[in-house]
């Protein structure tokens, strides 16, 4: 598949195949994908944690999201939570920020592994949604995260149940300045 079509492609899904797992191998394809991206001096900050058993699914499901959420990824194969090493990109080698972004250049260097990992996604033919309104504490707790990371977000992988329309996007003209 050409990038233009993965681009074409890939919508965020609310709604999923139940029963329909996603394969550990496919989802390390993912992770790799999201590892190719480029980050602050190489440094690398990006951390997963892959919830796949259904229990641990339920659970997180129940005690980490807000209903709405807990419903958009109702039958949901994965999910992945997304999260940080803070004070490494952005940052000396001392713990000095680099510059005024501080530890705001991690979030872009997660943002950056996550497009790949939704763009691998679509091309393998697997949905995703990015879910930011989540109890990270709670996540914290269910999956052992250290207070070293910071949590972004949960996304939901699976196999999709519908094919939702393409949102209308902002011409360039809308969103860009030349000088």
């Amino acid at each position: 598949m050409e990038l233009h079509d993965v681009l074409e492609a890939r919508r965020s899904i609310r709604a999923y195949q139940p029963g329909k797992p996603v394969e550990r191998e496919t989802l390390n394809q993912l992770l790799a994908a999201a590892q190719q991206a480029p980050t602050w001096k190489n440094s690398q900050t990006g951390r997963y944690y892959v919830v796949v058993s259904p229990e641990k699914l339920a659970e997180i499901r129940e005690t980490c999201l807000p209903a709405r959420n807990a419903q958009n990824c109702a039958d949901a194969s994965a999910l992945i939570i997304t999260a940080f090493e803070t004070k490494r990109s952005g940052f000396t080698r001392d713990g000095e920020p680099e510059n005024e972004l501080g530890d705001h250049w991690g979030v872009y260097d997660l943002g950056l592994q996550t497009e790949n990992l939704l763009l691998k996604a679509a091309e393998l033919g697997l949905g995703t949604l990015v879910m930011g309104i989540r109890d990270s504490e709670a996540l914290r707790t269910h999956l052992n995260i250290p207070d070293s990371q910071e949590i972004v977000a949960v996304i939901s992988v699976g196999y999709s149940a519908v094919r939702p329309e393409k949102p209308k996007r902002k011409a360039v003209e809308d969103i860009a300045v030349y000088f």
